[in-house]
């Protein structure tokens, strides 16, 4: 038995520094996480959440908080045991909430104080979703699942215990779940004076077999309410099976409540177009649109459609900044938007009726997504990579920020982090790629450290200052790993050429970009190239397999969370085929074979193995089905490379429950310490 592999492994918790606390596995399930905010009328209260984790219970709650926006005191409104969620603000100045306080999610309202509290619904106990108040409060909308397939049991109803799924299309799961026997529709309900919902709610989709929002991650910003309330707008791609799966052509509906009637505003328009927004006069709206039909991670342009003239327009058609999260000025002259912008995200505008884009925000930060709170002011959710989400004012003339919120203020009093940079490396093909250096904790440039490559999933999501809750840059740091991580070609922010050039092209110069960055920083005297790791998830786990076959003794260890393998078997398994279509260039059956499998396909190389491995995948996976892990993990074994498979059978691509995320630090910085060894750490040059 192989030596390495004969050491038994003991899940201890990690243990923080002596003098000083730094970031741990638990300290980061001890943090609260600020989720929505919306702006009362009178532009004088932000409201929002916090979630926070009960880690022996594994469970979260989350609880409704405010602060002014000239700032002062939060105040923390409820502590129910079921989580609250879906703020709105009415007309009257009340706060309208959902909460499962009571068994199942219902409406309530309470005064801008927390004082008043009142149930107003009593909705069926499938419970409901992504609930908005009309501005008038004339109307609400809201989702629920609605049956529309049929089970085993529908089909052969005296076999009440056949445990089976009939499949006859694609598109039968997604992400985490299942996709077979329901979908969510949009309802709509008046309200009544008192603010309570009257008579039933009315399916704007019935009879349709298609999704709204778009699932699994869609949510309130995919539907929208008309100023006067009579018209509602929606996000859904009308498609079903083989032709959902292989398409991105989601549009924006028009559904009139007077008049019963539906209306698609971006017919023609193939790609994704989602996140509707009227202007303030209703004689407008703009959304969210991706030119290129089967491309997921295109560039967002803004589209206008304009219900005088029945004419659109894309407003930032002579722009590559990508935009998200579009706001109407209370004029109505001007959208204000989010944009990924060399590794951080800023707000930005543009006038309604197209022109200069102007950035208005610069700094060491995402703005993750923002309400406005009157002319010229704006309510963030700021991070950085070694801090998570407060609210901050922001003064869109200067840019200026204001800190309203100090949600960790307590658990983050005396915590060390280290140092982050951003250094330009030249790449193997002349250009200057951005990277993160992220150094430990009282780092001392005069002694030597072991180092980490982390390679980024997607394959196009950004690094930037947002602050991760597993692949944490300062809890890496914190165990005395340097972190290296480049923004390499396919990463938004750097150019539309930049961002597309990945695509078909994963084994090729987004590798090259990878090896350029490690090779540049373990050039530096406190680097210790004999202890160089290699980490990522997803199209990052991708570039882990590929690069255990291919780095040429660069790096002791490798650890892969939900990668690529096998690109010959992913892609018929994978559930949006429009993804493995567009990134991959091809089919594996088609002829010639294209060069992701023949020349970029990770388990070509296995037989270069030599380095020990950790495998981790989720076996509620369906983007990456866990086939791609123990292939993987299989390989290793059979070829005698030391190498462990940490697999969580109800996970999917992410881990989201609090034990297993502990789980999987641990297990992720016992493989490190064992294949690298950062107990000797600090040691003299």
């Amino acid at each position: 038995m192989n030596k390495f592999l004969s050491v038994a492994f003991t899940l201890l918790p990690l243990a923080a520094a002596a003098q000083q606390p730094v970031y741990t596995p638990e300290l980061l399930m001890k943090l609260g996480r600020l989720g929505e905010m919306q702006v009362s009328p009178d532009r004088k209260t932000v409201a929002y959440t916090i979630t926070r984790y009960n880690l022996a219970d594994n469970t979260g709650n989350a609880d409704i908080w405010v602060v002014p926006v000239a700032g002062g005191a939060a105040k923390q409104l409820t502590t129910t045991p079921g989580s609250e969620g879906n703020l709105n603000w009415r007309p009257d100045g009340k706060l309208t909430f959902v909460s499962g306080e009571g068994g199942s999610d219902q409406l309530y309202v309470m005064n801008a104080d927390g004082t008043g509290k009142q149930k107003l619904s009593e909705f069926p106990e499938e419970g409901l979703a992504n609930l908005k108040y009309a501005p008038k409060g004339n109307f609400i909308l809201y989702t629920q699942d609605v049956k529309t397939g049929k089970s085993v049991q529908d089909w052969y109803p005296d076999l009440p215990k056949a445990d089976a799924k009939i499949i006859d299309d694609l598109n039968y799961r997604h992400w985490n779940a299942w996709d077979d026997l329901k979908v969510s529709h949009v309802f709509f309900q008046p309200v009544g004076t008192d603010g309570r919902p009257t008579g039933y709610g009315k399916d704007v989709m019935g009879g349709e077999k298609f999704d709204a929002p778009l699932q699994p991650f869609g949510g309130t910003e995919q539907l929208a309410f008309s100023p006067d309330g009579y018209r509602l707008a929606y996000t859904s791609r009308k498609l079903t099976g083989k032709a959902e799966a292989e398409s991105t052509n989601s549009d924006i509906y028009l559904y009139d409540i007077r008049e019963s009637k539906t209306q698609n505003l971006s017919e023609g328009l193939g790609g994704y177009d989602t996140e509707p927004a009227f202007s303030p006069d209703g004689t407008k709206v703009a959304w969210l649109s991706m030119a290129t039909p089967g491309f997921e991670s295109d560039r967002n342009s803004i589209v206008v459609y304009d219900f005088r003239t029945k004419k659109r327009e894309d407003i930032t058609a002579s722009s590559e900044q990508a935009a998200a999260n579009i706001r109407w000025s209370a004029d109505g002259k001007t959208i204000y938007f989010v944009s990924v912008l060399e590794g951080t995200e800023q707000l930005f505008s543009v006038p309604g009726k197209g022109g200069k884009i102007k950035q208005l925000t610069k700094g060491a930060h995402n703005y993750n997504s923002f309400e406005l709170a009157g002319s010229d002011v704006a309510i963030a959710n700021k991070t950085t990579q070694a801090t998570p989400a407060d609210l901050v004012r922001v003064d869109l003339k200067t840019g200026r920020e204001t800190v309203l919120t100090t949600i960790n203020q307590q658990e983050l009093a005396g915590v060390k982090t280290g140092k982050t940079e951003a250094r330009m490396v030249r790449t193997t093909d002349g250009k200057q790629m951005q990277v993160y250096v992220i150094y430990p904790p009282d780092f001392d440039p005069a002694k030597k450290y072991p180092t980490l490559l982390y390679c980024q999933g997607g394959p196009q999501s950004p690094i930037t200052q947002s602050f991760s809750y597993r692949w944490n840059f300062q809890l890496l740091a914190a165990n005395g790993y340097i972190v290296v991580a480049p923004n390499r070609r396919g990463l938004p922010g750097f150019g539309t050429e930049w961002n597309n050039s990945i695509s078909g092209d994963w084994g090729g110069q987004p590798i090259r970009d990878y090896l350029s960055a490690i090779d540049a920083v373990s050039a530096e005297p406190y680097v210790d190239k004999t202890r160089l790791g290699c980490v990522g998830a997803s199209y990052g786990g991708y570039s882990v397999y590929y690069l255990a076959g291919k780095h040429e003794g660069r790096f002791k260890t490798f650890i892969a969370h939900c990668g690529l393998y096998n690109l010959t078997s992913w892609y018929p398994s994978t559930e949006e085929m429009f993804f493995a279509k567009h990134d991959i260039g091809a089919a594996p059956w088609e002829t010639p074979q294209h060069k992701s499998y023949t020349e970029f396909n990770p388990q070509l190389f296995a037989k270069n193995w030599d380095t020990p491995i950790l495998v981790i995948h989720g076996g509620k996976d369906f983007r990456v089905p866990e086939g791609q892990g123990m292939e993987a993990f299989g390989t290793a074994q059979l070829r005698s490379i030391p190498s462990r498979f940490l697999y969580f059978p109800n996970e999917g691509h992410w881990i989201s429950k609090p034990q297993n995320a502990v789980l999987w630090n641990r297990v992720f910085f016992e493989w490190l310490g064992r294949t690298l060894k950062p107990e000797t750490v600090g040691q003299a040059k």
